[in-house]
Order: structure tokens, then sequence, then C-alpha cells
């Protein structure tokens, strides 16, 4: 009985540590808001009309179903916008030369190096957080005129869904340029 309920609580306290995913770049630390420099990298996206937050891990599943299918491995962060949905998944640098071809609704991407503007939170992916994170970091673009967005805020979610929502970590980022 005591093993019944020991190993569930370990698994749940470990859940943020269990697993060793590749991260595509560093966390931003809870409560920062910072510019920085997001490396070249290539990318997995599942689309689909809509609002993220109607879709109940449908894009998810469909990327999950193609990183093993084709035998890749699962990085961190997962990327996301919000309207029109769409989640994106790292390829890994050990599998940057292995040929992967868009297949279904799955489109394989290259991105350039980029500069964000980036808020980090704790607590759970829902739309109240990312949209009260989005607020913080556009008012304090405001107040940091060398920057301007250059395109529409995503989330960025850096842990499974199997753990707690009091200690998952996201942020929020937009791509900025400088105000010339």
């Amino acid at each position: 009985m005591v093993l019944n309920v020991f190993v569930p609580a370990v698994c749940i306290a470990l859940g943020p540590f269990a697993y060793a995913y590749e991260q595509a770049y560093p966390k931003t630390d809870v409560g920062k808001l910072e510019i920085k420099e997001l490396p070249a990298a290539r990318l997995m996206i599942a689309k689909t009309e809509g609002e993220y937050f109607s879709k109940d891990n449908a894009l998810f599943m469909r990327l999950f179903k193609y990183i093993n299918s084709n035998q890749v491995a699962m990085t961190i962060p997962v990327e996301a916008e919000f309207k029109p949905a769409s989640m994106r998944f790292y390829v890994g640098t050990k599998q940057q030369a292995k040929e992967l071809k868009d297949h279904n609704d799955i489109t394989i991407i290259s991105l350039p190096k980029r500069t964000v503007a980036v808020i980090g939170v704790r607590g759970a992916y829902t739309q109240k957080n990312i949209t009260n994170a989005q607020t913080k970091l556009e008012a304090w673009l405001n107040n940091h005129p060398d920057y301007v967005k250059n395109g529409e805020p995503y989330g960025v979610f850096w842990n499974s869904p199997f753990v707690p929502w009091f200690l998952k970590r996201f942020e929020v980022q937009v791509m900025v340029k400088l105000n010339k």
C-alpha cells in the first residue's frame, strides 16, 4: 500500500526533471522581462483554423505522432501561436541533418536567428494566464521604445501536460526589431 502512494508522489515531485529533453534555448526566469536572441532552428509545425485554446491538444497529438513515426527526439520548449492556431516542435541538434519531409498537416521550416522580447511566467497554460503575461510584456515594450514588435505574441511552453500547474513554466514572446 505504501508503495502505491509513494511511487506516484515521487513521479509528481520529479515530473519537471524526469525526462532529459534537449533544450532549444535557455528559459527566461519567472517574472523577468528581457530581450534575447534565439538561435537559428528547424521546426515541425502543425496548424489549424480557429483559436489555440479551443483545440484541446489536437495540435500536440499530431506533432507527437509525427515525431514518433519519424524517430525524432522530443525537445523543449514547445511554441504555440494563438490565432490561427499552430504549434511548433524544435528539431534537436543531433537530428538536424536527418531528412524530414512535410507530411499531411505537418510542415518542416527553418528559421534564422531572431530577437524576441519575452516574459517568464509560472502557472497553468491557460488563455487567462497567457493574456495577463502578454499585457505585461506589451506594457514593458511600451516603456522600452528602442524595440518595436515585429510580429504577434506567441506562447512558449516548457513542461509536459503531466507537470502540476503550480510547477509549470511558460513564456510569452514576440519578435522585435530595433526602432531606428
